[in-house]
């Protein structure tokens, strides 16, 4: 198998739905046929909850924690890979609250992820890693490893400071690495289409990507059920009208990342 695709899913406004996002785009291309690793680095651990794996968030060390913080400790990582029906899953722990004042003191703080998941990558097409709701050395771990970012947004004025902010750190961490990171999609978030500012904001998100996939997801009460039941909305309700939505999501990725359908 050649090298994955590998993307982060990153906003550090939080409240945007970021791990709804992950879970589902991971979930559509699971979908599409493809084998998916879902790394929860947040260490909130909500992905790893909506998952149904919260057990593993309280489990005794090795962790990701350890994982990512002792180069002694890389291999475990095999051992705490987490099977669920539509992926694969790192999950995060409370251990994870130690995480960023502990890869300061690392000599290559911002790679350790990179050299994690060198550890683990031939065995999957992709690598969705769900970023923590702010920006700080997990951020900067997320983005060297994966050098892809997809970034969810609300439909609300907020969203263009939040842009703005993102922006400005990508450029930055481009500059200190001597990388590219490449913006493969902004996703509108929980659009409710009665509020006359949620459409102008979604005609600004637009206007202001030309060059970037956009796509719109509505605000849907089977989404949120879908992740109390511990799956993505494709698993859940496959005759949702955003089940399609976020399938345009996975079909616009395995273009840009130059994949077929498995399952075509």
């Amino acid at each position: 198998m050649s090298d994955p695709a590998k993307l982060c899913v990153s906003n550090q406004k939080g409240g945007v739905g970021k791990t709804t996002v992950a879970i589902n785009v991971a979930g559509a291309l699971n979908h599409r046929g493809h084998d998916v690793l879902f790394v929860d680095l947040d260490p909130q651990g909500n992905a790893t909850e909506n998952l149904g794996l919260m057990e593993a968030y309280e489990d005794e060390p090795p962790t990701l924690f350890d994982c990512l913080t002792n180069p002694e400790q890389r291999e475990v990582i095999n051992d705490i890979i987490r099977e669920h029906p539509e992926m694969d899953v790192i999950p995060s722990n409370i251990d994870m609250t130690a995480a960023e004042p502990e890869l300061t003191l690392s000599r290559r703080s911002g790679e350790q992820l990179d050299l994690l998941l060198k550890t683990v990558e031939k065995d999957y097409d992709y690598i969705i890693v769900d970023c923590p709701p702010n920006l700080g050395n997990l951020m900067d771990n997320a983005l060297y490893a994966t050098q892809n970012v997809l970034i969810p947004a609300l439909a609300e004025s907020t969203s263009k400071r939040a842009f703005e902010l993102l922006f400005d750190h990508v450029e930055a961490l481009e500059l200190d690495y001597e990388i590219d990171i490449k913006e493969r999609g902004v996703i509108i978030n929980r659009i409710d289409v009665r509020k006359n500012q949620a459409n102008e904001m979604v005609e600004w998100i637009n206007a202001a990507f030309p060059d970037i996939p956009v796509y719109e997801i509505r605000e849907r009460a089977d989404v949120q059920k879908a992740l109390e039941a511990g799956v993505s909305l494709l698993e859940y309700n496959p005759e949702s009208d955003m089940f399609d939505a976020f399938l345009a999501v996975a079909e616009g990725l395995d273009a840009e990342f130059g994949f077929a359908e498995v399952n075509a």
